[in-house]
């Protein structure tokens, strides 16, 4: 192949395939996370955010929790390698010399990308449902207390409350997050399937 400008463009075609992977799978592993955030908005460990190292940001200590302990199932499945699977049939659902640009251009690449990012966000709310809403039962009690009995200093008594319940409630939850990463971990694959089937229509397409 002659090194010249449609050989760059191949280059930049292949770094924006594994760009759009990559990006794909991490709006999957960014719902453990932002559950995470939800939790610790009500259970007030929203105020004490770690640093993650890998980025620099401030992450919630729940979502930190179980992002971590998300990617230690991740890797107990052998997901990584069905990741690794992924990206090499990428080589045979999108070849070197098919057209991705024109899915880009044409909207189905964003489609599928802002379809995955709701997905995403609607199975971080499901996921962080029970304890939020538990804690935002506890908030209801709490006013009932502060009503009937005004002598109770609530603000005090509700923090430590808040982060008993929060934390009972994600013991008792722990054995069940298991089956829900399976389920998580699915959908991650889910979406990559759907991605590689629109690059392979432009593909077509386009050869």
């Amino acid at each position: 192949m002659p090194q010249d400008l449609s050989y760059a463009l191949l280059i930049v075609q292949e770094v924006l395939v594994g760009l759009l992977l990559g990006f794909t799978a991490y709006l999957i592993m960014a719902v453990v996370q932002t559950a995470g955030a939800l939790i610790d908005i009500q259970i007030g460990f929203s105020m004490a955010n770690v640093i993650d190292p890998f980025t620099g940001a401030s992450m919630p200590l729940i979502g930190n929790f179980k992002y971590y302990l998300a990617l230690l199932v991740f890797l107990g499945m052998n997901g990584h390698h069905y990741l690794l699977d992924a990206i090499m049939y990428s080589y045979d659902w999108v070849p070197i010399t098919g057209n991705v640009f024109s899915k880009i251009l044409d909207g189905s690449v964003t489609d599928i990308l802002v379809r995955t990012f709701a997905h995403s966000f609607m199975l971080a709310l499901q996921m962080a449902a029970p304890l939020v809403a538990a804690l935002f039962l506890t908030d209801v009690g709490l006013g009932f207390l502060a009503r009937t009995a005004p002598q109770f200093n609530v603000f005090v008594i509700g923090i430590i409350l808040k982060i008993l319940v929060g934390l009972v409630l994600l013991m008792l939850l722990m054995p069940g997050l298991v089956s829900l990463f399976d389920h998580l971990f699915a959908q991650m694959f889910e979406a990559l399937r759907q991605l590689l089937g629109v690059l392979h229509e432009g593909t077509a397409q386009g050869g």
